[in-house]
């Protein structure tokens, strides 16, 4: 029970960090999607075996953290649901492709090793990239600037309402948690034996009380249509902040850095 409310309130952490009133925060919704957006897409580009090009796109999210005042735990929180996906994903690589690139001290690194550590890291990269927009925009300034965006107002309604259906999915868990807990005080967990009536019931259970909420909107005006927050327009500090970025971004997609760096060194 415990530990399905904390999963609950994680959830909802990084949207009530969206509400401090730092120079990220400060900055348009609409920029920080579009460079967020710019981001992933350079990040998803790169080839599988470019780790040291990738290392400089850390400075953006250390950057945002530092000045927006987020907290690690919660980003690492959320790197934590997509790493398991990611690392099943990947981990045959190094047994797929053995063909050794690299000799470091007598021993040997294999292209599936370099694309392996190359897809944790962009996994890491694109994941606390979504997880900062969320904690330095909020759920509901997001849909704004992607309204500002004209995106099909479909799409963002279903993407809030989704958000927010997940406190009703939780809810559900927790009751009908609690419920067989009381059930069968002296027993550990769920018995697998029951797990395929159980999640037929919570899916029952969390569609009846679906459809409640959306009557209730109906009954209240709802006419599947986006109003949406105002948006502050675009200011000096805004396009600053989207020029600077773009430009960070375009270079280290196309000069690698690190190896210009121990070239000068050298």
């Amino acid at each position: 029970m415990a530990n399905i409310t904390q999963a609950y309130n994680r959830i909802f952490t990084l949207d009530e960090l969206s509400e401090k009133k730092t120079a990220i925060h400060r900055i348009n919704p609409v920029i920080k999607l579009v460079v967020t957006l710019i981001y992933l897409l350079l990040i998803v580009s790169y080839g599988k075996y470019d780790i040291s090009k990738l290392i400089p796109l850390f400075l953006y999210p250390v950057i945002i953290m530092t000045i927006g005042d987020i907290s690690l735990r919660p980003i690492l929180a959320g790197l934590a649901v997509a790493a398991p996906l990611v690392i099943g994903i990947g981990i045959f690589n190094p047994l797929l492709d053995r063909t050794i690139v690299y000799n470091v001290q007598g021993m040997g690194i294999s292209a599936g090793i370099l694309s392996f550590a190359s897809l944790l890291i962009r996994c890491s990269l694109t994941v606390t990239a979504a997880l900062l927009l969320l904690a330095t925009t909020g759920m509901n300034r997001i849909a704004a600037a992607l309204h500002r965006l004209h995106v099909p107002q479909i799409f963002i309604i279903q993407l809030l309402l989704t958000y927010r259906y997940i406190s009703v999915l939780m809810g559900e868990v927790s009751r009908v948690y609690n419920a067989y807990s009381l059930r069968a005080p002296n027993q550990r967990g769920i018995s697998r034996n029951i797990w395929g009536s159980l999640i037929g019931l919570l899916l029952l259970r969390t569609y009846d009380r679906a459809v409640r909420l959306y009557q209730a909107m109906k009954l209240r005006g709802f006419e599947n249509h986006y109003y949406g927050v105002n948006l502050d327009r675009l200011n000096k500090t805004d396009i600053v902040f989207l020029l600077g970025w773009t430009a960070f971004f375009l270079i280290a997609r196309f000069i690698n850095i690190p190896v210009l760096l121990g070239l000068l060194v050298l």
